[in-house]
């Protein structure tokens, strides 16, 4: 996903797969935008499919950029991978090499705001 990624101007690529919790997978890159901040992140290219391909629910989510280090997604895309995950969620942020760090929901995004919350 990430070789696909159109990021003519900060040139930082970054693909995300979702393994849903029917274990199908989905992919997303980021699409960036001369209209800044009109682009899409890779996680929410990936929430996406998997929304249009009938699931509800991330497994596993591993968002990878082509740096050296580990990658870790925006406050806004912490939101959105909060929306279609449980407790049992697992997120592996990856650097090209395929190191990766291991995070729960909980320690990625602590007091998240949810469905629980009053609306």
């Amino acid at each position: 996903m990430m070789l696909n990624a159109y990021a003519p101007y900060s040139n930082f690529s970054v693909g995300a797969a979702i393994l849903s919790e029917n274990d199908k997978l989905f992919g997303g890159c980021n699409v960036e935008n001369a209209a800044y901040p009109e682009g899409t992140c890779a996680e929410a290219g990936a929430i996406s499919a998997m929304i249009a391909g009938g699931c509800k629910t991330i497994k596993e989510i591993y968002i990878v950029s082509k740096s050296e280090n580990i990658v870790s997604p925006c406050g806004g895309c912490r939101q959105k991978i909060r929306e279609f995950s449980s407790d049992q969620t697992k997120i592996f942020l990856c650097n090209i090499k395929w190191d990766y760090k291991l995070f729960s929901l909980n320690e990625l995004l602590p007091f998240s705001f949810s469905e629980f919350d009053d609306l």
